[in-house]
């Protein structure tokens, strides 16, 4: 294979990015447990770089607002990202648990005419209402996500009288349906921060945002639950246990084809 000559700076600037990458791992899975990262001499030796490319990877770490950089003190951890898992379909109070307390502010919660596209994502015939849900969810105070959420109106409705503040909705909907949920359709992307997002977080405008659509079933695989949630990609990683099967290999062929039915079906 040919080689492909790089100048000198690039290479250092790959570099560390790499490093930032490996040392991002450790501060999330706790590799630090006092807070303190080791002397950059320490570092390049272990990585075997130079002492410029690890200062150059713990600043792309402070730019993230993970670590902070001080003479005399060294890089310590000032922030935590908050692991959340994506092979099993629990609520955020039930994924965080063991980091603390959720709770939940109800900014917005009302019957509405969906578009088009959610009446068809939740099987619904055209004009017929869902119960449309924002909310604002704190880990331990910190903002962490801002849920915008459309709920079929039979398990949407007794939501007015529940207690949204303290609970996870998918705990609240098996009590109202009396089953079971079953599977979940999500997609995960990068998005940045739209003013009204910001605010509501915490965060600049146009920062960094993991924005999750999740379609929840019910056990007997009915729709009830779409939801868009954006969480701030500087206090939360998502994780999960995949594997390559024909049974996987089957599932990816027929959402391609659920994917080409909603696009054929999507509202102009």
């Amino acid at each position: 294979m040919k080689r492909v000559a790089v100048d000198d700076r690039r290479c250092r600037a790959d570099r560390a990015r790499q490093v930032a990458d490996l040392l991002r791992r450790q501060i999330i899975h706790g590799g630090f447990p006092h807070g303190q990262l080791p002397l950059e001499a320490v570092l390049a030796r272990e990585f075997d770089t130079s002492r410029n490319t690890v200062r150059e990877a713990l600043d792309l770490l402070r730019e993230e607002g993970l670590v902070e950089r001080s003479p005399g003190v060294g890089t310590t951890v000032v922030a935590e990202k908050y692991p959340h898992g994506l092979h099993r379909l629990l609520g955020l109070a039930e994924t965080l648990h063991e980091h603390g307390q959720v709770t939940n502010q109800v900014r917005t919660m009302t019957l509405i005419e969906p578009p088009a596209p959610v009446s068809h994502r939740l099987g619904l015939a055209p004009g017929e209402q869902v119960v449309y849900l924002e909310r604002l969810r704190s880990l331990n105070g910190l903002p962490l996500s801002l849920d915008l959420t459309y709920l079929v109106r039979d398990v949407g409705e007794p939501l007015f009288d529940a207690d949204l503040a303290n609970n996870d909705i998918f705990v609240l909907l098996e009590q109202i349906s009396g089953q079971p949920l079953g599977m979940a359709e999500l997609t995960l992307e990068a998005v940045n921060a739209d003013p009204h997002t910001a605010a509501a977080l915490g965060t600049p405008r146009g920062a960094a945002l993991l924005m999750v659509e999740r379609l929840t079933h019910l056990a007997d695989s009915r729709p009830v639950d779409l939801e868009f949630i954006r969480f701030r990609g500087d206090r939360l990683t998502m994780r999960g246990h995949l594997r390559r099967t024909e049974d996987s290999r089957q599932e990816d062929r027929r959402q391609e084809d659920s994917r080409k039915e909603d696009k054929e079906q999507a509202w102009p």
